[in-house]
């Protein structure tokens, strides 16, 4: 009984200390679950018509965007089908500068500029990630809060357990009549949504603090039995001298990967920073998920493909271990499960931001409780 009050008084401490930022995270993860669903529906500007003709290379849409914004950084440029606009993304980390400039593949024309770091869901996921606090202060909160509720979730699921068998029926469902107190439906909701909801909410927690951690990655996939280098890298060229031809090498990489995955749904081309460092191309292979794109390279002279040892390379070549680490994103917003899946992760996220809520009432009504008697 001491171990269980003192588990008690540390599921309170902590849930009162973190409550707000999971009751933040829950709910902007919420809005966040069917974010491409939405902007879908307003996003026609992304589809041109189908010219049998050839389009625009990667160093063409590079020169025709950078003219829009010559000062910042081009991070790639963004092919997907032929009736698809060509997105040039730009990136910097300080000052933040996130933007797209799309362009006509067939004409090279300027369709539309797209801020990232504005609107609704810009503002939702700093919400997310940060809690709309300075980048170095709120991730740091978010990920310390996410870590602790993961304890709050293992504390409240042995508290939830009854010390009788006979009790455990009210603890699986809302057995309530006219009569019952708004106090005990307040202390059912707590403990029977928490209950099950605490394994999904557990996966959902754990695996964003896994994308929070770089240590938590490395322990994850290194417990798992992997034995490749875990973080993301881009190996450097393998030859000095470049293919015999008119075109530069980096624009025939596009055509020569569309011909060869006429299945694959975009081809995101990154230019090397330096003279030294190879072309990175993700390949998507599946609209929607991420953990089985393929992260692939070539010698920007010859066009030489070099193989990673790192986990992100070919899909075909990861072991499961592999697997595991780059589901995680998919498996944190439910894509991994199609819409099914957005759907339950919406669902659950939804019912985790009432657990504070409701948390507070309980330490509310108690405290309450006692004061009132104390002053009777």
């Amino acid at each position: 009984m001491k171990t269980k009050k003192l588990i008690f008084q540390l599921h309170k401490i902590l849930g009162l200390a973190t409550g707000i930022v999971v009751f933040i995270v829950s709910i902007t993860g919420c809005c966040w679950a069917f974010r491409d669903e939405i902007e879908s529906l307003y996003d026609d500007y992304k589809t041109v018509e189908y010219k049998n003709q050839s389009v625009i290379t990667v160093t063409e849409a590079k020169e025709i965007a950078q003219e829009v914004f010559p000062e910042n950084t081009v991070h790639g440029t963004l092919y997907k089908k032929q009736n698809d606009a060509v997105e040039v993304i730009f990136y910097d980390a300080e000052p933040e500068f996130y933007q797209s400039v799309f362009l006509n593949p067939y004409s090279g024309e300027i369709i539309q500029v797209d801020n990232h770091t504005t609107g609704f869901f810009a503002f939702i996921l700093k919400g997310h990630m940060r809690m709309w606090l300075p980048k170095e202060i709120g991730e740091q909160v978010v990920g310390a809060s996410i870590l602790i509720f993961i304890l709050i979730i293992i504390s409240g699921f042995i508290l939830w357990i009854p010390k009788k068998r006979k009790n455990l029926k009210q603890r699986l469902k809302f057995d309530w009549k006219k009569t019952t107190k708004w106090k005990r439906k307040n202390f059912d909701l707590h403990t029977v949504t928490g209950f099950y909801i605490c394994s999904l909410a557990l996966l959902i927690a754990f695996t964003g603090s896994v994308m929070s951690y770089d240590w938590l990655k490395y322990v994850v996939y290194k417990s798992s039995g992997g034995d490749r280098t875990v973080f993301f890298e881009i190996p450097q060229n393998v030859d000095s001298l470049a293919i015999a031809n008119n075109t530069k090498p980096i624009d025939l990489l596009i055509p020569k990967l569309q011909n060869a995955n006429p299945n694959a749904d975009s081809f995101e081309l990154h230019y090397p920073e330096t003279k030294d460092q190879s072309i990175y191309v993700e390949v998507s292979n599946t609209k929607g998920i991420y953990y089985d794109a393929d992260f692939r390279f070539f010698d920007q002279n010859s066009l030489k493909e070099i193989e990673t040892e790192a986990i992100y390379g070919k899909y075909k070549n990861a072991t499961i271990p592999d697997k595991i680490l780059r589901m995680n994103y998919d498996i944190h917003v439910g894509a991994i499960g199609g819409l099914t899946g957005k759907i339950i992760a919406f669902i659950i996220s939804l019912l985790t931001a009432t657990l504070p809520v409701t948390g507070v009432l309980l330490w509310y009504g108690r405290n309450y409780k006692k004061k009132k008697t104390t002053l009777t």
